[in-house]
């Protein structure tokens, strides 16, 4: 399983006003791809994790097939914990992608963390990969490439 952050991992981490007062998110599409290959040619699922609570990333989970959102999330590492418990998947069989410091607890239990080249570096020091790509530039799609080439035993470009 892959657990994602939102903002700047799925989205280049702004925060878009209208004058209509609505919100917005730029996600990217090469992401979306990605998560819906991992899903359904490797049978990896992808958790959303996010400590916002939008409309809009409950909107773009719907999109993508995801099944598993859980926004408004403070401790991220216990709340990993409780998912590896709850969906009998061993947290070495568990990925996390973030970018912050409000992501290095849920990094430190997973099997194995990434982060965007973007995040913060003490984000950069604590995580197993980081990625070639900044948030919102196809980071998840850069990981879904590098899961299936791994398991295919095809050296990475």
């Amino acid at each position: 399983m892959l657990v994602t952050d939102v903002d700047g991992v799925l989205t280049d981490a702004g925060m878009y006003y209208f004058e209509s007062g609505d919100e917005g998110k730029k996600f990217n599409t090469r992401d979306g791809m990605g998560i819906v290959v991992l899903r359904e040619k490797e049978g990896i699922d992808t958790v959303i994790m996010t400590r916002e609570k939008t409309e809009i990333v409950s909107r773009r989970a719907r999109k993508l097939g995801i099944q598993h959102c859980y926004q408004g999330i403070m401790k991220k590492g216990e709340e990993l914990t409780v998912l590896s418990n709850r969906l009998r998947i061993p947290l070495a069989n568990i990925a996390y992608v973030g970018d912050d410091i409000n992501d290095i607890e849920a990094m430190q239990v997973a099997g194995f963390s990434f982060c965007p080249a973007d995040a913060e570096d003490e984000v950069k020091a604590v995580v197993k990969h980081v990625c070639t790509k900044k948030g919102g530039e196809g980071v998840i799609r850069e990981i879904a490439n590098m899961i299936i080439r791994a398991r295919r035993g095809t050296p990475s470009s």
